[in-house]
């Protein structure tokens, strides 16, 4: 059985999160912008509850805005769909665009509203400007997916920017 490259090792400790691994492997000047047999980045797989992972990773120079080959998702749509708001504001931080849209016309305003992820909604209208009424590619707002799929709290915070932008 071949050896595992350097870059598919870097994306193994990403995904488990192991900081000393990838700091050993780091050393060896591995390109972290190269994709691993499944065809992404480190930065990609990074375990997401991890911010200081995602920040070494940073720092070595991985790509904040490196989109998966498939649904053309970068990682700050997978940490604002599952809710990480501490490795959003790390990529954030650290040159990621919060409003890159993904294939489907998804912001990832888009999937933290229908996650009914509210902590990540407020920081990324409050704190990032990203618009709260851009539609994605089925016509969708935030609010719509909100609503749709029952995240009521959301809903009803998103109606507040309506409001509040109407009076």
């Amino acid at each position: 059985m071949a050896e595992a490259t350097a870059i598919d090792r870097l994306s193994t400790a990403a995904a488990r999160g192991d900081l000393k691994e990838i700091e050993t492997i780091l050393q060896s000047n591995v390109n972290v912008n190269e994709r691993n047999k499944y065809g992404r980045t480190p930065l990609q797989v990074v375990k997401l509850g991890c911010p200081s992972v995602a920040l070494t990773l940073l720092l070595a120079g991985a790509d904040p805005n490196a989109r998966d080959p498939i649904g053309g998702l970068a990682l700050c749509h997978d940490a604002a769909r599952d809710g990480f708001l501490d490795t959003l504001q790390v990529l954030g931080q650290n040159g990621a665009d919060v409003n890159l849209l993904d294939n489907d016309g998804n912001l990832p305003l888009h999937l933290a509203a229908r996650e009914g992820h509210l902590d990540v909604v407020e920081y990324l209208v409050d704190q990032c400007n990203t618009q709260p009424f851009q539609p994605n590619a089925k016509g969708y707002t935030p609010r719509d997916l909100a609503f749709m799929h029952k995240q009521h709290r959301t809903v009803e915070w998103l109606e507040s920017i309506v409001h509040s932008e109407s009076a």
